[in-house]
């Protein structure tokens, strides 16, 4: 069978054959529809579940694929790693605060942001990613202002030629799209060289749309109907994408990212 089941139930629980076909030394037990414990460990399957809708003819490729991905990041996750081997690879995530239920905020490396999210910091691995504990940051000697420094820095050369698609309505309103789809298109917010690059194309201060991880999208801040449509597009990618950030637009101003179009 390559086709998963839509019903989020029958999803779970055909998770849960996977899981113990392939990883039978695992504890697993299902919490609810979307939802399961794998040694202990709280793992929401709402991701999951969207990337399989997306490519319903992959779906049981998806699915292995992704939890032979997340079990090498827990075994990496419990290898030290030099400071010296893993400065380089540090890079910056926009996550939506909701991530907070199934990770424990006392112990992952975070700082807040705006819109109802945090950047969280991972180490970027060929194939995975694995996410930076405090831990990990008292066993380096660092602060998180120092790995908030380094992220950022790595996120400005980890593809230094972005792709920027512009787009010009007939209304007259203005979009600039990155696509990169590396993982990091929404975490571009970050760039302390966003405001520089795009303004001109704006005209001063404008909106940014990251309602998922692979989605970034700047917006001119008029016409009205222009942003409200676009707004629209946003809201429903939220509902429907994998790894949901915010439906809501960031303010990108010389200062910085200013909260909410809304605030």
């Amino acid at each position: 069978m390559t086709h998963m089941p839509r019903e989020p139930e029958a999803f779970s629980e055909q998770v849960v054959y996977i899981l113990r076909r392939h990883f039978p030394d695992k504890e697993i037990a299902l919490a609810g529809p979307m939802d399961l414990y794998l040694d202990g460990r709280h793992l929401g399957l709402n991701n999951l579940y969207r990337m399989v809708l997306a490519t319903p003819q992959r779906g049981v490729e998806i699915v292995e694929d992704f939890l032979e991905q997340l079990l090498e990041g827990d075994d990496l996750a419990n290898v030290p790693m030099p400071f010296s081997v893993a400065k380089s690879r540090i890079m910056p995530r926009i996550q939506p605060d909701t991530i907070f239920e199934q990770l424990e905020r006392e112990q992952v490396a975070h700082l807040p942001f705006v819109n109802n999210t945090s950047i969280l910091y991972v180490i970027d691995m060929p194939r995975m990613t694995v996410s930076i504990t405090v831990k990990q940051m008292m066993r380096w000697g660092i602060e998180i202002d120092e790995i908030d420094s380094i992220a950022r820095k790595n996120l400005a050369v980890y593809q230094p030629e972005l792709k920027l698609q512009l787009v010009e309505a007939r209304d007259g309103g203005r979009a600039a799209i990155f696509n990169m789809q590396d993982g990091y298109d929404a975490a571009r917010l970050l760039l302390d060289t966003l405001y520089t690059r795009l303004a001109p194309e704006f005209k001063g201060n404008f909106y940014v749309a990251a309602p998922a991880r692979d989605m970034f999208m700047a917006i001119s801040c008029g016409p009205d109907m222009f942003v409200e449509k676009l707004q629209q597009r946003v809201a429903k990618d939220y509902k429907r994408l994998p790894y949901p950030i915010s439906s809501d637009l960031f303010v990108v101003t010389q200062d910085g990212v200013a909260g909410t179009r809304a605030a």
